[in-house]
């Protein structure tokens, strides 16, 4: 699949569901409704949308929420993809779910990796981002599991937000010293339910950079994929081939558009070219009208046309996406 931009497909984000056990600030209020279970996309619904784009030369699915573990059948949905596709199969979560026996699960019938979110290390600051009662010793208990069934390359994901939790970049950045992972810090984004995004609270990836920097010099690693969201950084005192590093995704200050190759899939089965998207492509009412799988794809080539060519978070015109973060799928 290919936009009108010339930028080319290769990984397909598939919200599974819209629920989430945690509300953080960034996201989802806790007055955020849920969609009707009968509007969201059924387990072979999933896994025929993932088969169908492996056609048109998707080569990584990534499985996202809300928090994708709620799913009750996440194994099977798992399980099917792996089953009617050779695509990498990699899961996004809050971790606040994993035990041993659900990874393993999830591994053996083709699970690749884990990507988890963790957004503080001092619980009561983590309880006011999240607002939940789960702590960061749970989250991190989940990374140690998944690193131990070998679900990896195992990534983090941090949204530093001033105020909140800015202060932390280098006690976060050390879990990937600590645990052999990458660390990434995304940048605060205009996505949350209540459309009260305050710019004044984003923390820029330089800013980042320079705050980890003051006690672990970092390098800009060679072997970046150009279409990657982060820009990583290897640790000046650790070997060149260490899997400790740090990742930095600057959606704001430095935008990565012209080398996109995502799509994504709603849990409701729309299709949003870009994660900023206004106008989404019912691919559900296909699904549910028979639709053969030569139809489907003609609708996944044609949504992907419409793909924009940039979000344009910082022009004058920029337009909030009506649906938060949870409900389109990280």
């Amino acid at each position: 699949m290919v936009d009108s931009h010339g930028r080319t497909v290769r990984d397909l984000r598939i919200s599974i569901t819209d629920r989430c056990n945690f509300r953080c600030v960034y996201c989802m209020e806790p007055d955020v409704r849920f969609a009707p279970q009968e509007s969201l996309l059924t387990v072979d619904e999933i896994v025929r949308i993932a088969a169908v784009a492996e056609s048109l030369g998707v080569r990584k699915v990534r499985l996202t929420g809300g928090e994708p573990t709620l799913h009750p059948a996440l194994t099977d949905i798992i399980a099917g993809i792996a089953a009617e596709t050779r695509v990498e199969i990699a899961l996004i979560t809050n971790a606040s779910l994993l035990s041993r026996k659900s990874l393993q699960a999830w591994k053996n019938v083709g699970l690749a990796r884990l990507t988890i979110s963790i957004d503080s290390l001092r619980s009561d600051r983590f309880a006011r981002v999240t607002r939940s009662a789960w702590s960061p010793a749970k989250v991190l208990e989940g990374v140690q599991m998944s690193l131990d069934e070998g679900l990896t390359p195992v990534k983090l994901n941090a949204v530093l937000i001033r105020g909140f939790n800015d202060d932390e970049a280098v006690e976060l950045a050390a879990l990937a010293r600590t645990f052999g992972v990458e660390m990434r810090f995304i940048e605060y984004m205009p996505l949350d339910s209540a459309h009260a995004w305050d710019s004044t609270k984003w923390v820029s990836a330089a800013e980042t950079r320079a705050a980890i920097e003051r006690v672990f010099p970092l390098v800009a690693c060679s072997d970046d994929d150009p279409s990657s969201t982060a820009r990583t950084l290897r640790f000046a005192d650790l070997p060149v081939g260490s899997p400790a590093r740090v990742g930095l995704i600057a959606p704001v200050s430095t935008p990565f558009c012209g080398a996109c190759s995502r799509l994504r899939i709603t849990a409701d089965g729309k299709v949003r070219p870009c994660l900023f998207s206004t106008t989404e492509w019912d691919l559900r009412s296909s699904l549910r009208r028979c639709a053969t799988d030569d139809e489907l794809a003609d609708f996944l080539i044609d949504a992907t046309w419409t793909k924009q060519p940039g979000h344009g978070i910082t022009s004058p015109e920029f337009v909030q996406p009506e649906r938060p973060m949870s409900a389109i799928g990280g």
